[in-house]
């Protein structure tokens, strides 16, 4: 594996910055203002190794109420087509009517980019690039990084000979899978020798240290990729597929991969803040379909209408926030729900979807599907309603009815797919209900909705409730780079950068792994 270069002159600095800000039991007298802890004390029992890591979780898939707004729920949620806004100060510039202000574009790479990988180093300084903490650390690392690459596209990855140029989205993938396996070979004799072994549970916010499901973690991190490439390098896609499922991927809910962060940014978000509502796409889905999942996904509006769950059509032109808030849904989630990560519907969906294509998946197309299904209602407690669900061949999307006096207007259905498995229907056909299932499932990781449908064009959404200043485009491809780059001492690599994009820093530029999709 070809070495990560790091600026270890970050180190020090990263003890003070970033190291000490964890939530977890056990890091609470760091935390107290005013409290110093020296290198003397971060050393005792590996404290700064753990400390680092719970910091990598926090940004691997970030929770704080401020952060996770800003990176998973303003693009993310809202471009997955899963939540929308209702704060009128966001529907004049955001990223669903594709005209962003600069001081949005710059948080997730000053508030997560940057001190991820500034945790990161310090962690790979401390354990010498060693060791099953360096393997977890890379593990998380690659979480993060996916989610920024399949956000911007080329990203600065430290792989190149100047650490601040940006490599293109197939050598980031490439390098990720490369770094996954090197995670998977030091983990993987560990556990086959201890199946229970257990490492730093307390700074272990997502597995509390077991160290087999991290294994499981990494693997279907390769297999959603595998996945994600499989229109642009289907050989290659195949081969890290039929790879990781062998070596295990998540299969069962009791290895779902969730952190415990309170409060749960979703819950600030959207209860608390009420700055977000059940999204018209979603919405619209799920009650056409009869499908029970959407009392667990969402709250009943507080205001009486013709049905109990009601979306906002994405990009609508929000003048009050009170109104609003009413007479859309807000999220079904507690303060102390946990932040999900990667689920066995996905991945059993990701499955399906490489049987379709002859691979060794473990199953057929349809049973994997329909297991695919089974184990999402299972995952949100209304196991034993999916029967009659899979069995229908009916019901479809629903005409959307905006809320009264509301403010998206309404829409007519944009897709005739329906729920029930027909072995007999065309290849696209089959793709559509596949990817409209799991995009269902994959709630609430917006960012990975947003990513299917890019890669498939599925699901058919609404059009942009407002202008999309310009562009032909009902989500955008890609969130331009940090605005930064572009005026900073980087301006070089960010030119090399946007020459891989094609020539544009804008919201059209594709995704290397996009094919026949969102065009």
């Amino acid at each position: 594996m070809k070495k990560i270069n790091i600026v270890r002159s970050w180190l020090i600095g990263s003890f003070v910055l970033f190291g000490i800000t964890s939530c977890t039991a056990g890091f609470e007298d760091a935390n107290r203002p005013g409290h110093e802890t020296s290198l003397e004390e971060l050393g005792r029992d590996d404290y700064a190794v753990s400390s680092f890591i719970t910091e990598l979780q926090n940004f691997a898939f970030p929770e704080q109420e401020n952060t996770y707004q800003n990176t998973e729920d303003l693009i993310g949620n809202y471009l997955g087509r899963y939540m929308t806004y209702v704060k009128p100060d966001f529907s004049v510039k955001n990223y669903t009517c594709f005209n962003a202000s600069d001081d949005w574009k710059i948080v997730p790479w000053r508030d997560v980019f940057a001190k991820a990988t500034s945790s990161f180093n310090a962690v790979a300084v401390l354990t010498q690039e060693e060791g099953p903490m360096y393997a977890l650390a890379l593990i998380l690392r690659a979480q993060l990084m996916l989610r920024f690459t399949d956000t911007y596209g080329p990203l600065p990855i430290g792989v190149e000979e100047d650490a601040n140029a940006y490599s293109s989205q197939e050598k980031v993938y490439s390098h990720l899978i490369e770094t996954l396996d090197k995670a998977i070979s030091i983990i993987t004799p560990l556990v086959e020798t201890n199946p229970g072994l257990v490492l730093k549970a307390d700074a272990d916010k997502v597995y509390g240290g077991k160290m087999n499901q991290w294994c499981k973690f990494a693997n279907s991190l390769k297999l959603r990729m595998a996945i994600r490439m499989r229109f642009v390098n289907q050989d290659e896609a195949q081969r890290i597929a039929v790879e990781a499922y062998k070596a295990g991927v998540i299969e069962q809910n009791e290895d779902n991969c969730a952190i415990t962060y309170i409060p749960n940014g979703q819950y600030k978000t959207s209860v608390d803040w009420g700055d977000s509502r059940a999204c018209a796409d979603l919405e619209s889905y799920m009650n056409g379909f009869g499908d029970p999942r959407i009392y667990q996904y969402f709250k009943n509006t507080e205001e009486y209408g013709r049905r109990s769950v009601v979306g906002c059509r994405a990009g609508a032109n929000v003048t009050n926030k009170d109104l609003a808030m009413k007479k859309y849904s807000a999220a079904n989630i507690e303060e102390d729900s946990r932040g999900m990560w990667m689920t066995a519907a996905e991945m059993t969906f990701c499955r399906a979807e490489g049987a379709m294509l002859g691979w060794d998946m473990g199953g057929t197309p349809s049973a994997l599907y329909n297991q695919a299904v089974r184990l999402s209602f299972e995952q949100w407690g209304v196991a034993g309603q999916e029967y009659y669900y899979l069995e229908n061949s009916e019901n479809t999307q629903e005409y959307y009815y905006d809320a009264a006096d509301g403010y998206g207007g309404n829409h007519a259905p944009v897709s005739t797919i329906t729920v029930k498995w027909d072995d007999n229907d065309s290849p696209e056909r089959k793709m559509e209900r596949l990817i409209v299932q799991k995009w269902i499932a994959l709630f609430p990781d917006g960012q990975e909705g947003w990513n299917e449908i890019r890669r498939t064009g599925y699901p058919c959404v609404f059009p942009v409730a407002q202008s999309t200043n310009g562009y032909d485009l009902d989500v955008p491809n890609r969130i331009p780079f940090d605005p930064r780059e572009m005026n900073g001492n980087n301006q070089e690599n960010y030119r090399k950068a946007v020459e891989m994009l094609g020539g544009k820093d804008d919201y059209a530029a594709r995704m290397w792994w996009q094919n026949g999709g969102n065009k």
